[in-house]
């Protein structure tokens, strides 16, 4: 099965990267998403495949059943691009302006979408169920999975396997991390609300830049002084805005950053912590302000016998000539959400481009090494097809 599975997969590649460059061309925002959904739903509809739209609002759901009762696995790929200006001058550029698929996104679909085809093509040689998620608005929190499970993407599902092509990693290499792997991404905003003036005054004044600039300094204290230098947290303030002429002092500023954590609890320490520094901050100044805290996606943190059962097929793929372990990644997906729901895991399949220099992930100039794709739909279709006789426990809710 292994052999016919990788000789169906390598015939379609060129099938793959068409698929991934036409997508490449027509990318479409978070939320936003008609056109592609619509183009998923169409190819597998023509395949004579079951197919469900307008999951969770956007998203696309394939089920192909084999030939022989089994377990239920889910695959998932996201389909949204990212607010950015290409600057690759790819022949297959982006013709949406201001929009790219800057995250390999395109390249995700591309994949499951053959590997769908395939395990249509063997389903009377298969065991069980496949769930094929195509899922909208990785990009933007809340995100598209957790309304896609909500409306029952997840619906009788075992495990699920995801995977990301990381253009920062050599092709060929596979990263894998049991536990703990993506950070949680929250978003925060400040607004300082000072007292403006005269620039040759400022005595008059309650000066909203000099304020911030202090909030900015305290803020760094939270993660070197507050969190125990054991648990790995970020605080990055990403947005300073006080826009006035050269001789105002400013009324106010704006701030915004993300926070990256991966324990729950310091999660819950590093926003109390924030509006405590925020409130103190100003209140010595003498200045009011609004302080909002978003949480975003969860921390990915894959499962156990999953994460070792991929890493064994992972060295059953000819492409693959690295399996390690991955470091912490401060990067948030809401993959997260699956792993809540069912049994999973997921990892990083190296895309790195054969170019003098890599650009990495949200870059005008991002690409990836397309036959990364290749590699990614071997691993996720023998993952899906091996699975069916592993001796993991299934039908057992995913605690975190």
């Amino acid at each position: 099965m292994k052999q016919a599975l990788f000789t169906k997969l390598e015939q379609y590649y060129d099938e793959m990267v068409e698929i991934r460059r036409y997508l490449h061309q027509y990318p479409e925002l978070s939320f936003k998403e008609e056109k592609t959904p619509q183009y998923i739903a169409d190819f597998y509809r023509k395949l004579g495949i079951k197919v469900r739209t307008g999951v969770g609002e956007n998203g696309v759901v394939a089920r192909i059943k084999g030939n022989k009762p089994g377990k239920t696995i889910a695959l998932r790929a996201d389909f949204d691009a990212l607010p950015i200006q290409e600057e690759t001058n790819l022949p297959f550029q982006s013709k949406n302006p201001g929009v790219m698929h800057a995250c390999g996104h395109d390249g995700h679909t591309a994949t499951l979408l053959i590997v769908g085809k395939v395990l249509h093509e063997l389903k009377e040689e298969l065991s069980g169920e496949y769930v094929l998620i195509h899922q909208h608005a990785e990009e933007l929190a809340p995100g598209g999975a957790i309304a896609m499970i909500n409306d029952g993407c997840l619906e009788g599902v075992d495990a699920i396997f995801g995977t990301h092509l990381w253009a920062e990693t050599a092709y060929g290499t596979v990263r894998y991390k049991t536990g703990p792997f993506m950070a949680a991404a929250d978003r925060y905003e400040i607004t300082i609300k000072g007292r403006g003036g005269h620039g040759a005054m400022p005595h008059k004044t309650k000066d909203a830049i000099v304020i911030g600039s202090q909030l900015v300094m305290n803020l760094q204290q939270i993660v070197s002084r507050q969190v125990n230098p054991t648990e790995p947290a970020v605080v990055s303030v990403g947005s300073f805005v006080a826009e006035n002429a050269f001789n105002v002092i400013a009324d106010t500023a704006k701030i915004s950053g993300t926070v990256r954590t991966f324990s729950e609890q310091i999660r819950d320490q590093v926003e109390k912590e924030m509006e405590r520094i925020v409130r103190g901050t100003c209140t010595a100044a003498g200045c009011e302000y609004e302080f909002e805290y978003a949480r975003g996606y969860p921390a990915v943190v894959n499962h156990q016998d999953e994460t070792e059962f991929l890493m064994k097929v992972a060295h059953e793929v000819p492409e693959v000539s690295v399996v390690e372990e991955s470091n912490l990644e401060m990067s948030g997906e809401d993959f997260a959400h699956y792993l809540q729901h069912v049994k999973g895991t997921y990892f990083f399949t190296g895309a790195k481009p054969d170019a003098p220099i890599t650009y990495s992930h949200h870059h005008p100039k991002f690409d990836i090494n397309e036959k990364s794709m290749l590699v990614a739909a071997k691993i996720l279709a023998l993952s899906a097809i091996d699975y069916q006789h592993s001796e993991t426990k299934c039908k057992q809710k995913a605690t975190v």
